[in-house]
């Protein structure tokens, strides 16, 4: 009894009664073992043959938010996400691959080679020093190896360019041949209420405004009143923390390649540098309660003209309806 698989060969091995075979007299047939790799190498085929189809689903991965079908990240406008996808699509993706046709394999090797009808009487043993250490030391190697260009990514985006660093971006194993970051030109401080953010211009006196959900306008669950305006190509300090009164929140955009708690009485700060104009989302990325998918984020990045005519209407009276109209008119 088995299953049939394309092309009327068995999708699992035949088993036949053979006087010769040990045990109950049942062994695999060769057709049987056949049909195995006949499946695999056609599973692996239309595999491969389907990666193209799956192209323009990656081609949605429009930058600033999400859209139904993506698959992958968000597109990056900073040197902190390009690093990020170079890392994922990179070591990371090779990796795992390998593990999986790894582990796969052995699975169909066990399931061939070891079934009751073939191996009737298992072996006894239940120690092999070369398989255990191989098991142990293997998984440490790799973790090591994944380790390495995971700290250098983390610690970019951890420290605050100072005009002399170089950061790795697209370059994951080459520092040198990353990109020297300025130093921060601006500082906006983003508070995390229940259930909407307060930013700060520390800068330009504290001005400041809260920004809350617009509902049912598009894009859904991540438009808001009023947007965080920042310059194109302008290195961004982010300080954030929560109310005191409040709970812990986190700042995230997935485009930026940033996301960091807000802490309440803590003062924590990140950093971005945003090369394309665009509105970019995110939310809130900490359970916060009963209204935590309700806090989105969205930054707006415009050029640096844009911006101080805009802040300059915000600064006049602290009206970001009027910034946002005299932004709006701009364009």
């Amino acid at each position: 009894m088995w299953f049939s698989s394309p092309g009327n060969l068995p999708l699992f091995p035949r088993v036949v009664p053979f006087a010769g075979a040990p045990g109950n007299g049942r062994c695999l047939t060769i057709p049987g073992v056949f049909a195995v790799s006949q499946t695999l190498t056609r599973f692996a085929t239309a595999a491969l043959a389907a990666a193209p189809a799956l192209a323009p689903f990656d081609a949605l991965a429009e930058a600033g938010r999400p859209v139904p079908g993506q698959i992958g990240f968000q597109s990056s406008v900073t040197p902190i996400m390009d690093a990020t996808i170079a890392f994922h699509d990179g070591p990371l993706m090779w990796i795992i691959t390998i593990i999986v046709i790894l582990v796969m394999l052995l699975l169909v090797w066990v399931m061939v080679r070891y079934n009751s009808h073939i191996n009737p009487t298992p072996a006894r043993f239940t120690h092999n020093s070369l398989v255990e250490v191989l098991w142990t030391v293997v998984p440490i190697a790799i973790l090591i190896f994944i380790a390495i260009p995971s700290f250098g990514v983390l610690s970019d985006q951890e420290t605050m360019p100072d005009g002399t660093r170089a950061y790795l971006g697209a370059s994951l194993f080459d520092r040198a041949g990353g990109e020297v970051i300025p130093a921060p030109e601006l500082t906006v401080k983003a508070t995390g209420n229940q259930w909407y953010w307060n930013y700060e211009y520390v800068d330009s006196d504290g001005v400041n405004f809260d920004s809350n959900i617009l509902a049912g306008a598009e894009p859904r669950l991540l438009a808001v009143d009023y947007q965080l305006v920042v310059p194109v190509d302008t290195t961004v300090r982010v300080q954030v923390t929560a109310a005191p009164s409040g709970v812990i929140h986190a700042f995230a955009v997935p485009s930026f390649g940033i996301k960091i708690d807000a802490v309440p009485g803590r003062l924590s700060e990140t950093w971005f540098r945003a090369r394309k104009t665009g509105v970019y989302y995110g939310q809130c990325s900490e359970l916060c309660g009963k209204d935590h998918a309700f806090m989105p984020i969205a930054v707006r990045v415009v050029e640096r003209v844009e911006f101080e005519t805009w802040l300059a209407a915000l600064t006049v009276d602290g009206d970001p309806e009027a910034a946002k109209t005299t932004l709006a008119s701009l364009n």
